[in-house]
């Protein structure tokens, strides 16, 4: 007679994966947050449902879903790792100086002013920790830092979801970005938001949030905008200005951080005031490590200096 076969039991890495795919809603994005192959990651799952003998996951063509065990197996791995993740921090904070690596997330206009101080100090305070940063639109740094791609993000007006806790870190105007001579820029005023109808735009995407911002406001307001162009990135946008393609609409924080940011007229938009909000963003799903705290901390910090004076 044949011997059983042998049973492996589950272990926290087919926990983790299991976790991710179910947070996902797919296979193939789960592998690329988690940096494996597909087919790998399908038979960790496969091997976790022999082990324990139930369907987890239901696999269609829109992606995946949970059975009722999946859901429940779900609730229990949080848990689990949670603690696992905890017991490891414990441990590294009695040490009194973080290790490790984390992800910080931020939009370009951010990181432009944001990513040399930063680095500068979370070398000298952290030097036994790693630090890796990602650019993307406000929308893609909260799904990063909900499916865990992103540690911690940088984010503006992040929108109320579930698995994201929001700290906001100081809110900026947003203006009316015009070419000009130096005299325009020495005696630029406001502009109120029924005048923006009277320039051709430069705006991002839709997904952007400054965009949004701008077309719910102009749509109470009865207003219809003149989009000429869309752009999503801020150097390109600033390009096109300077070249007299048209307006922006972006904060002051945003043209002052590019070179050609001077030839630029920053006029705030007023009746009414558009303001969009800075904030600091994580997992609900998951504790902040010691690491995270500390450069939670230190992105508080940086960003103090940058906030715009009242």
């Amino acid at each position: 007679m044949r011997p059983p076969p042998l049973r492996v039991p589950m272990n926290l890495k087919q926990l983790e994966y299991f976790v991710r795919v179910a947070e996902l809603g797919s296979f193939s994005k789960a592998s690329r947050v988690l940096g494996i192959a597909q087919p790998a990651l399908s038979r960790q799952v496969r091997a976790l449902e022999t082990d324990l003998r139930e369907t987890l996951l239901l696999r269609d063509g829109r992606g995946v879903r949970m059975t009722q065990a999946g859901q429940r197996l779900f609730e229990h791995s949080i848990g689990i790792l949670q603690l696992v993740a905890r017991a490891r921090e414990d441990i590294a904070a009695s040490r009194d100086e973080p290790s490790g690596r984390i992800v910080v997330g931020m939009p370009p206009s951010i990181a432009r002013r944001l990513t040399l101080p930063l680095v500068e100090a979370f070398a000298a305070r952290l030097p036994r920790a790693r630090l890796a940063i990602v650019e993307g639109l406000s929308a893609h740094i909260a799904e990063w830092t909900v499916t865990g791609r992103v540690d911690v993000g940088v984010l503006y007006d992040p929108e109320p979801q579930p698995g994201l806790e929001t700290v906001p870190l100081f809110d900026e105007p947003l203006a009316l970005i015009e070419r000009g001579s130096v005299r325009a820029r020495r005696t630029a005023a406001t502009v109120p938001l029924h005048e923006l109808s009277r320039h051709p735009l430069i705006l991002p995407e839709r997904a952007h949030t400054f965009r949004k911002l701008l077309e719910t406001q102009a749509a109470h307001a009865g207003i219809k905008l003149d989009i000429a162009w869309e752009v999503s990135g801020v150097p390109i946008i600033i390009d096109l200005v300077c070249a007299g393609h048209g307006c922006a609409v972006l904060t002051p924080n945003a043209v002052s951080a590019w070179p050609r940011g001077a030839e630029l007229v920053v006029r705030p938009i007023v009746e009414p005031a558009l303001r969009t909000v800075l904030s600091i963003a994580t997992s609900s799903r998951r504790r902040p490590t010691p690491l995270g705290t500390r450069v939670i901390a230190l992105l508080r910090e940086l960003a103090q200096r940058m906030a715009p004076a009242r």
